[in-house]
């Protein structure tokens, strides 16, 4: 993008501390952002707070539950305290258990709704005042390609969650248009994540090697997604390279859910 498409926005990423959200932070900060990161595992938090700033950007790290609505509130008036200004969220944060239906717990299905929908809300709800006050922002929901437009066995909860996802991210980009903010969600496929490695759980192959050669020869693009592959993405959201774009879904999940047929000939 030849010069740093975000120098000097202030960005707050969640679930900043593995997986997508550490190639999110690490995308917008070689952009120029000054990024802050929410997880509730401060320690892994630290490492990538550690790479932002050795690239010569602001770092701050919050333990934060997201599916509290005062923690959220409390860190995000902090942020507001240090830097002015709340330029870019990004609601990544996102937990995918795979359990067949009738053994999801009632438990289990309000932690998923509670991360996955009540913790997206809660942080754009207190960021939104001061996007709107600012006449700025970009809001860029983590979503999937998982519920939205297809599923697996296993996964109703989830996909549930993600389709709600998109629901909200179309009608906040009509409530904010006005203001000079932008919704939009991304709907990542396979990426190469701990979470992705973990499904070999449930899948029929014995390693974990053997399960991802055999997702990878699945996918078109032969390979699953990369950590930059999901960091470009937002930064293209994140910055005004994408300007007249609102409330869209994109998909970035090498060709996957185009085919009618896979590992065909």
């Amino acid at each position: 993008m030849g010069a740093q498409a975000l120098l000097d926005r202030v960005a707050i990423v969640t679930g900043a501390s593995q997986g997508l959200g550490e190639g999110i932070v690490k995308a917008i900060a070689r952009e120029g952002a000054n990024t802050v990161l929410f997880s509730r595992d401060l320690c892994k938090l630290r490492r990538n707070e550690e790479y932002i700033r050795n690239l010569g950007q602001k770092a701050i790290s919050f333990k934060v539950d997201i599916t509290d609505a005062s923690q959220v509130d409390q860190a995000v008036q902090e942020v507001l305290k240090q830097f002015g200004k709340i330029d870019i969220l990004v609601n990544n944060a996102g937990i995918y258990p795979s359990i067949p239906f009738l053994k999801i717990s009632d438990e289990i299905r309000d932690s998923v709704i509670d991360t996955n929908f009540k913790g997206m809300w809660n942080c754009t709800k207190s960021v939104l005042q001061s996007m709107i006050e600012n006449k700025y922002g970009k809001i860029i929901n983590i979503s999937s390609v998982t519920g939205p437009m297809v599923s697996l066995k296993g996964m109703t909860i989830y996909s549930a969650s993600k389709g709600a996802v998109s629901g909200f991210t179309k009608s906040l980009a009509l409530e904010v248009a006005e203001y000079g903010i932008n919704a939009n969600a991304v709907c990542p496929g396979f990426f190469d994540t701990p979470g992705v490695r973990k499904m070999v759980d449930y899948s029929i192959y014995e390693s974990e090697d053997k399960f991802i050669t055999e997702l990878q020869k699945s996918i078109p693009l032969g390979r699953l997604g990369a950590l930059d592959d999901i960091g470009n993405i937002v930064v293209f959201l994140a910055s005004e390279y994408s300007s007249y774009i609102t409330g869209t879904e994109i998909v970035i999940d090498g060709g996957n859910i185009i085919q009618e047929l896979k590992n065909s000939k």
